[in-house]
């Protein structure tokens, strides 16, 4: 997911969100500071870059530990089924955490529309969530092919 959100952002599709926003975001929280006015302008923290990364990885880990057995169980693939379109399907689906909970939060409105200039926040957490959810799929196809 990282690594297609940097060439995304070679080629002139960003969200502006930042390891180093996300970072200075979960600090926040730490203090009990959910929104900001804008976290462009909000002081930044130590070491805001790395706890942005462990961060986003622990939130990303934890909504597939959480959401995605349930999801599985209510859409309709008969067993036993490959999980590489229903986990697409379902990082596609997480674009939606950005657009109401993260852009929000950094003060950016709902869907990100007061971004910085040039944010494309809308488009940009569906291109990388989708291969998020691929991953997820090709990790467990992976190993139910080992574990066979």
């Amino acid at each position: 997911m990282d690594i297609i959100e940097a060439k995304l952002a070679n080629i002139g599709i960003s969200s502006c969100v930042t390891g180093a926003y996300i970072g200075r975001w979960a600090s926040g929280l730490m203090k009990g500071v959910f929104i900001h006015r804008n976290i462009v302008n909000s002081a930044p923290v130590k070491y805001e870059i790395l706890l942005g990364k462990v961060f986003h990885f622990v939130i990303g880990g934890g909504v597939v530990a959480l959401f995605y057995p349930l999801f599985i169980e209510f859409i309709p693939f008969d067993e036993p089924f490959n999980h590489l379109l229903p986990a697409t399907l379902f990082g596609l689906i997480t674009s939606v955490l950005p657009w109401f909970i993260l852009m929000p939060s950094f003060g950016w409105g709902l869907f990100g529309l007061n971004a910085p200039e040039g944010a494309m926040p809308i488009l940009s957490p569906v291109l990388s969530h989708i291969p998020y959810g691929f991953g997820i799929g090709l990790t467990l196809v992976t190993y139910y092919a080992i574990m066979a």
